[in-house]
């Protein structure tokens, strides 16, 4: 997976079944991309160079993994009994149970389906020793996509994209998480809700957070960077064991841009691979919305980009302002936002995150570089004079490029303009997710009075500063049980050409309404403050592991 790399290297990575301990946990970055051994892009891999592969470096087990409906990551184990039987798996795939899979939208008389290996998504495992992994998806007893699985459903919503806006749609994801740790020496204390970028020896995980960005990196070639975000909660208060009084550290890892179908894979792989290593070294980590009152939430925030013929179109060049295109994106958000939660914020406690004054958007707008808007445009490069800011404060560099006239950069200083939707969650299934925004930006792509919407809709400024311009915009759903209904409404938007099956549709408002919150019952305005705090405490942990 990712981008064709020099040199050729067949090094396994050193870990032992996950036995690894804080001693020899460096031999995690031994992971070599598939890329540089076969020296070759993903999107060439061929069963030959598998075999080769699993020849050369002596695989033992196939590893096929996928993610349910439960947003968890599964796998099936497969032995390599020999190179025939690699052959016969790689080309054939295997049979699977499609109705404990994806129960409640594949009916168990008509369970059976193929899971299949996608050859460009293969990895060596960093977890398990001799073994290739693949991600995967599912075909029914003609060969046909299943509706079931919300990989179809990102990879039709893409296909049709393309076929009817002649675009392509990238995407790149900001996985955030907390990572919780028993409470060390108070040495260099860290700073509640101030703890942005921060490094050692205040943050006291960094080196964890290096481990999965490799790991993530290496087997994607997809990782922008890292960092540690604003929450820091010195100790969590929670009615279940497994995290009560630990402290909380917040993360982030963010990710270029890639087709939005491979986005999806990648998002839920790597959240397999936080988990796993978090695991490793003894530690629990968490992508739910709200661990704790007062703290910084966890999003998943995700930037678009609408490519033409491999190149960005969402500048005017002559302007340097937003293209056509762009606005149209925004517009088709916007109006879908309300029923986008159904897919980004799943669960009770994915409204208690969307509240004002937390860098989450409650409103439905957009703007600049602004964290309370729903939509937001960051910074892209495109309103410069030059791309290469660093001849501005690195002499030698502009001397250098202006003797010589080859810095290339100055080709394309829009080619980096991206937006971002700052509504959805860690609760979120990802492709659903992904699949509803490619829906969304279509709708905006085919209404002729889309750019007169966004322009509507653009806001400057903290709109809770400002509290006319708050009460004049539409707001985002307060619960699971409202989203589910903006869902009922606007479903036939995500139904057309058959993108979403009408049965995922079902299924994603019968477990929407089936998250009941508590705190609207009148028994809970009557309790004492210590049971308030234990129903908040059951609300924010109970999908801990979500």
């Amino acid at each position: 997976m990712g981008n064709k790399k020099k040199n050729s290297s067949s090094n396994n990575h050193s870990c032992n079944n996950c036995n690894c301990n804080n001693k020899n946990n460096d031999k995690f970055l031994d992971i070599v991309p598939l890329p540089l051994i076969l020296d070759k892009n993903p999107q060439d891999f061929t069963r030959k160079d598998l075999l080769k592969l699993i020849e050369v470096l002596g695989i033992k087990q196939l590893n096929f993994h996928y993610n349910g409906l439960d947003c968890k990551f599964k796998e099936l184990k497969i032995p390599v009994n020999s190179l025939e039987y690699a052959d016969l798996i790689l080309a054939q795939g295997e049979r699977i149970d499609g109705s404990s899979i994806f129960k409640g939208v594949i009916d168990t008389a008509k369970s059976d389906l193929y899971i299949v290996p996608i050859y460009r998504f293969a990895f060596l495992s960093p977890f398990e020793k001799d073994t290739l992994s693949f991600m995967c998806t599912f075909l029914d007893k003609t060969g046909t996509p299943t509706e079931a699985s919300p990989d179809n459903v990102l990879l039709k919503a893409h296909q049709n994209f393309k076929k009817q806006t002649g675009m392509e749609l990238n995407a790149l994801g900001e996985l955030e998480f907390y990572l919780l740790y028993d409470k060390e020496s108070e040495r260099f204390p860290n700073t509640t809700q101030q703890s942005y970028h921060q490094t050692t020896p205040y943050g006291k995980k960094g080196h964890i957070i290096n481990h999965m960005m490799r790991i993530i990196s290496s087997l994607t070639c997809a990782v922008k960077y890292a960092h540690a975000e604003v929450g820091f909660i010195p100790e969590v208060n929670s009615i279940y064991k497994e995290i009560n009084g630990k402290a909380a550290e917040q993360y982030e890892i963010e990710f270029l841009t890639r087709p939005i179908y491979d986005m999806g894979m990648y998002l839920n792989l790597s959240k397999w691979i936080i988990r796993n290593v978090a695991h490793i070294y003894g530690e629990s980590v968490t992508f739910t919305p709200k661990l704790q009152e007062g703290m910084a939430g966890t999003g998943l925030h995700v930037h678009l980009e609408l490519k033409r013929n491999g190149k960005n179109v969402m500048v005017d060049p002559k302007t340097k302002a937003l293209s056509k295109e762009a606005k149209q994106m925004i517009a088709g958000l916007c109006n879908n936002a309300k029923s986008l939660t159904a897919f980004g914020n799943t669960i009770t406690s994915s409204y208690m995150r969307l509240v004002p004054h937390q860098e989450a958007p409650t409103r439905i707008c957009w703007s600049e570089q602004n964290r309370s808007a729903l939509i937001r445009v960051p910074l892209g490069w495109s309103d410069l004079k030059s791309a290469n800011l660093a001849d501005l404060v690195n002499v030698n560099e502009k001397i250098s490029n202006k003797v010589n006239n080859k810095d290339k950069l100055n080709e394309s200083t829009n080619s980096r303009q991206t937006i971002e939707i700052r509504s959805p969650d860690g609760s979120a299934n990802i492709n659903l997710l992904l699949a509803g925004i490619t829906v969304a930006i279509r709708e905006g792509i085919d209404d002729s009075y889309a750019e007169d919407v966004a322009n509507k809709l653009h806001v400057v400024g903290n709109i809770f500063n400002n509290e006319e311009l708050k009460n004049s915009l539409d707001t985002l759903p307060v619960n699971c049980v409202e989203s589910a209904k903006e869902l009922e409404k606007d479903r036939l938007v995500y139904e057309k050409d058959g993108i979403f099956p009408t049965k995922m549709i079902d299924y994603t408002i019968k477990k929407l309404k089936e998250e009941i919150d508590p705190t609207e019952d009148s028994k809970f305005k009557h309790a004492s403050k210590e049971q308030q705090l234990e129903t908040f405490s059951r609300i924010l942990h109970k999908d801990f592991h979500k």
